[in-house]
């Protein structure tokens, strides 16, 4: 009897250890008006949620929260097992660009694990910043809304990100993230708002997720190993690009990378992979292409070895970037160009080990045309355009 006692209150002990305490940041302080600044109380809410031995969660309730200016969570010294930020609400940049434009990242986080993001809105509101662009007038670069910087175990789902000033989402040197269902939001005009932008990381999964933006719905920068994206739509934007690689003569590679079951409407590429045209020891291997459906794409297919955006100050070398085993596999749909398929690659350092399988794409009804400079391969199946490999 005394044995079984002794066993219910370890029992008690651990559930009450393990139980997951809950911030709200309103306790804090925060207001759902969206005009008085909540930085501080997310802050507050961060630090105990830190300091807590035992799984917590913040919890932000519906209502806009404005965050003034930059914020960065920093996971250096946290004791917490875990922390989930559950988002019923929305976080608002000032409408001012000024007050983050100068910022690199309007939300960071910086060296944290196990860190959950459940939910919510994220509005940048950046389209002041753009129409400053787009004037030629002296401009901040502008901010990245969401970045994690040097971080592992991270998710982040259901989460909304609207108008951001830069780039949306951004992994820097992250191991083990899973971003699945988010909604990412911006016109196809507003510039340089890549929807999720990876460098240096490894284990990134991207599911189930709709990306309409004025720059690439993903990007995937150097450095870059064991990537998974599945069931993403895209459009309007820039398709989901493998680069720009290769600005840096140093720069390690990106390799192992699987894109499945995408859709893209109206993008300017569908699968791109994209090199400067300079000298470079950077690769690109092993990628796989698989069940993209293409809606009046200009570009579906592209490897571009000779990328210089806009033509301006363009190097003019040739690519040092070696793109070898990249895989095309039941592609279809329409291109809103005649080429539909185009390798050109470094002259330098020729594609190799590229091969189409099922691939259908038409132009205006009829089949389109493909284009190969310096690309070796091997096709088979349904292949419209006829391959030129």
């Amino acid at each position: 009897m005394v044995i079984k006692h002794i066993m219910v209150l370890l029992f008690l002990v651990f559930r009450l250890s393990s139980a997951t305490v809950t911030y709200n940041v309103q306790s804090f302080g925060a207001k759902p008006d969206g005009r008085s600044d909540s930085k501080s109380a997310f802050l507050k809410a961060w630090s105990l949620s830190c300091n807590s031995t035992t799984p917590t969660s913040i919890y932000v309730p519906a209502g806009r929260y404005l965050i003034a200016s930059a914020l960065t969570f920093s996971g250096q010294g946290c004791k917490s097992r875990a922390i989930t930020f559950n988002i019923a609400g929305t976080l608002v940049a000032p409408s001012s660009y000024n007050a983050i434009g100068n910022a690199q990242v309007w939300i960071k986080f910086y060296i944290v694990k196990n860190v959950t993001i459940n939910g919510g809105t994220l509005d940048a509101q950046g389209s002041s910043l753009w129409a400053c662009k787009t004037s030629g007038k002296a401009c901040p670069k502008g901010s990245t809304t969401l970045g994690f910087y040097h971080s592992q175990n991270i998710v982040i789902s259901r989460l909304r990100s609207l108008n951001s000033q830069m780039f949306h989402m951004l992994l820097y040197s992250c191991k083990n993230a899973k971003i699945q269902g988010v909604s990412i939001v911006a016109p196809g005009l507003s510039p340089n708002t890549d929807g999720i932008h990876l460098t240096y990381s490894t284990g990134i999964t991207i599911l189930s997720s709709k990306i309409s933006t004025g720059d690439d719905c993903v990007s995937i920068g150097p450095g870059n190993s064991n990537i998974w994206i599945e069931k993403v739509v895209c459009g309007p934007g820039h398709g989901i690009s493998i680069g720009s690689l290769g600005w840096e003569r140093e720069e390690p590679g990106v390799q192992n990378v699987t894109v499945k079951t995408t859709t893209f409407v109206g993008t300017t590429n569908g699968l791109r992979i994209k090199a400067w045209a300079r000298s470079s020891n950077g690769f690109v291997n092993g990628v796989y292409f698989k069940g993209a459906t293409m809606m009046n794409v200009k570009f579906p297919i592209i490897i571009d070895g000779n990328y210089c955006p806009n033509n301006n100050n363009c190097p003019n070398e040739a690519s040092g970037v070696k793109i070898s085993n990249v895989v095309y596999e039941n592609v279809h749909g329409t291109s809103a160009t005649r080429v539909a398929v185009k390798f050109d690659c470094s002259k330098g350092n020729p594609c190799s080990g590229i091969v189409l399988k099922d691939v259908d794409l038409k132009f205006g009804g009829q089949p389109a045309n493909s284009s190969c400079s310096h690309a070796a391969g091997t096709a088979s199946g349904l292949l419209q355009p006829t391959s030129c490999l």
